[in-house]
């Protein structure tokens, strides 16, 4: 087996539980940084991280760094990598994405095509041609600088892992699937407890954690692009990766989990969803206004995306939705609330502070995931006279 150097991206502040996730694959660390892992790991790696990762974007092969100011040595370091150890003869390949901080390179297109013209030149002198027809399986490149040092890697995935393939029917502003996961992971949550999602729009929290409760890995029902790499990773690695995916999935698991939202149509995409997702007989979704959100269990946990008040229109109605909340989680008193927001005056207007709340970057935007924790449940009575 041959081994990589692997990078996953993230979003901004969730690479803890990214290196966790990693590292619970069985694969060892190299490197945290902000935004992204990097892994070790060989061809298996590669299928089983893009199969299996919940809170990744993708997966990169790293094929080399190096320092570059200027577009001079961009070309000439560009070139100098040993892109026909990864790109074969009739490949298709480009830099489908630069991204620059702090460089003095800082042109995504000119960055771009500096290096697809050095991958070119690179290719044409080992395999003695002057012209690609790039009608073969596609290799897309993928580049980050940083204070002019510039990452160069090939992306195994396509489509970002955020696009499980359940969710066909979006809310307004959907909570990426990668991102939903990692809420659930920042919590003590477990599948033996209870989980509510008053705001559930098109679902993704109950059914990421629906996935997870039943141990379903989040890619087991889509492609990626190395799926086609057959001069890297045999279709075989592929085949019983998915199979092992497969084969740990949990049918049976029983679970309270439920889903609530204000209008119709949201629950009933959110329904949809849950089918496309297999998890639809494992979540309770119905139509619910947060006022008369309550529950008769104790001890149950409360994750979810409420609205922001991004939009001018809908900003004087966040106090008194807010206030909702505070007095129907005021209601729960045994029960945990976790929630993400960019809303500058959750906690004032719940009326407690939070026990802890951490940065989070929901693409552009900061929000912060407000976390106020219950009480934790009794142990189980084990009965008097039991033996220890």
């Amino acid at each position: 087996m041959r081994k990589f150097e692997l990078i996953a991206p993230c979003h901004f502040g969730l690479e803890a539980i990214l290196k966790k996730e990693i590292i619970d694959l069985g694969y060892d660390v190299s490197q945290v940084e902000d935004g992204r892992v990097t892994f070790i790991g060989d061809e298996e790696a590669v299928c089983r991280a893009n199969i299996g990762l919940r809170t990744a974007d993708r997966v990169l092969i790293k094929v080399g760094s190096f320092r570059a100011e200027t577009f001079d040595e961009l070309f000439e370091n560009t070139k100098a990598l040993a892109w026909e150890e990864y790109i074969p003869k009739d490949a298709k390949f480009w830099v489908a994405k630069a991204a620059s901080i702090k460089s003095k390179l800082f042109s995504p297109s000119d960055i771009q095509s500096i290096m697809k013209k050095a991958m070119v030149e690179r290719l044409k002198q080992v395999y003695g041609i002057e012209w690609f027809a790039e009608e073969g399986e596609s290799f897309p490149v993928r580049v980050f600088l940083m204070k002019d040092m510039v990452t160069v890697g090939l992306d195994t995935t396509g489509d970002s892992l955020h696009k499980r393939g359940y969710r066909k029917f979006t809310a307004k502003a959907p909570l990426a699937e990668t991102l939903a996961a990692a809420l659930i992971m920042l919590t003590p949550w477990r599948k033996d407890r209870i989980l509510a999602d008053p705001f559930c729009g098109s679902g993704t929290i109950p059914i990421e954690a629906a996935l997870m409760a039943a141990n379903i890995a989040p890619g087991m029902k889509r492609g990626f692009t190395a799926v086609h790499w057959d001069n890297l990773i045999a279709k075989s690695i592929w085949d019983d990766s998915y199979e092992e995916a497969r084969e740990l999935a949990d049918w049976s698991v029983k679970l309270d989990i439920s889903g609530y939202d204000s209008d119709p149509k949201m629950v009933k995409i959110a329904i949809q969803n849950a089918g496309l997702a297999g998890v639809d007989k494992l979540i309770r979704f119905e139509e619910r206004e947060i006022g008369s959100f309550s529950h008769k269990e104790k001890y149950g946990f409360i994750i979810t995306n409420p609205p922001y008040g991004e939009r001018l229109e809908e900003k004087s109605a966040m106090p008194a939705l807010y206030k909702k909340i505070g007095e129907r989680f005021k209601t729960l008193d045994s029960w945990s609330l976790y929630m993400i927001t960019s809303y500058e005056d959750a906690e004032k207007d719940i009326g407690r502070k939070a026990d802890k709340n951490r940065k989070i970057y929901n693409g552009m935007m900061k929000t912060y995931y407000y976390q106020f924790m219950g009480p934790k449940p009794p142990k189980p009575d084990r009965g008097k006279g039991a033996f220890l």
